[in-house]
């Protein structure tokens, strides 16, 4: 059952698997490829779990911004997680096929923890709208419980939308092939094997994406104009450059992101290609997890001074031993 294709009066329940295709296409690069997924996704995991840990054991990033990355940086691990896998698994093994129900639950948490980073990512542009733009009341606005409110709702707040977003894709009868042109269970590949009448399902993505992507991003946009205007008023070119440090990573990651994703959910089917749609999906689903760790601990200072401290403490404590 590996290479079917199904008339559109068979039975949904003749499909009990999909097979992915993947990078078949690239038959001499499976095992460049296995090479370098593995080494993504080694330095997602080591990059992530280091900021992790830096923030929980550093008092000095005790700070409502690296409570959100340490959120933020865990979030990656486990929206990575969901994919990365399943892709090496499928090159050094070359078996691509995966049964409805593993679909459906790696489709599941995809949309879950998507929506989470989304929510995660708006979140982080208030934290930092509030203390560049109203920096008197940083503390009282983003104090200890609202930031923990702020997390819970950005990990939660998606979940009973997506899970009948799942339902709702699952439900339909697959007849026209099992062969998803994709890495990963994602709903545009998945509609494609649908038959019969996906206008209703099409319509639902669509409402979707623009209240969990379109609606964070011009809150992020929204954010960082405030943001911006606001720092170009400051007096001192120290204070100039100090403000937009602070902001400048989140940025590129917010590009890469949501860059990525509205132009692979919203471009017209005309000038769609598979090719482009798997180019699209590795942007915001490993090149941005994998971009994180660099983008916020090389180029933050209060990271960079806390992982100088925690080496320090360290190489004495084993100097000590020895």
């Amino acid at each position: 059952m590996e290479f079917t294709d199904n008339k559109p009066e068979d039975n949904a329940t003749t499909v009990t698997q999909f097979l992915f295709l993947g990078f078949s296409e690239l038959p001499k690069m499976q095992g460049f490829l296995f090479g370098m997924f593995s080494l993504m996704y080694v330095i997602i995991l080591i990059g992530n779990s280091f900021i992790i840990v830096i923030v929980l054991i550093d008092s000095s990033l005790k700070k409502p911004m690296y409570f959100f990355l340490a959120n933020f940086s865990f979030l990656e691990i486990c929206y990575v997680s969901v994919t990365l896998p399943r892709i090496l698994y499928n090159l050094w093994t070359q078996d691509r096929r995966i049964c409805l129900l593993a679909c459906a639950l790696q489709l599941f948490f995809f949309l879950i923890l998507a929506a989470t980073e989304c929510f995660l990512l708006a979140v982080m542009s208030y934290d930092r709208y509030v203390a560049i733009c109203n920096p008197l009341h940083y503390a009282l606005v983003m104090n200890p419980t609202k930031c923990t409110q702020m997390a819970i709702g950005s990990w939660l707040g998606g979940i009973p939308v997506q899970i009948g977003q799942t339902c709702q894709v699952f439900s339909l009868h697959f007849c026209r092939s099992n062969r998803i042109d994709h890495y990963f269970c994602d709903i545009p590949a998945i509609l494609k094997l649908a038959c019969g009448d996906i206008s209703m399902n099409e319509f639902s993505v669509y409402l979707v994406v623009v209240g969990f992507v379109a609606f964070p991003f011009m809150l992020i946009l929204a954010s960082y104009s405030k943001i911006i205007a606001t720092i170009l008023k400051l007096p001192t070119a120290t204070g100039r450059a100090k403000a937009f440090s602070t902001c400048s990573s989140h940025l590129v990651v917010v590009v890469l992101f949501f860059g990525s994703g509205i132009i692979n959910y919203f471009w017209p089917k005309s000038i769609h290609s598979p090719v482009t749609d798997k180019i699209l999906s590795l942007f915001y689903t490993i090149v941005t997890p994998m971009f994180n760790p660099l983008m916020y601990s090389l180029r933050n200072k209060d990271v960079t001074a806390a992982l100088r401290r925690v080496l320090l403490k360290i190489s004495s404590q084993c100097f000590m031993y020895k």
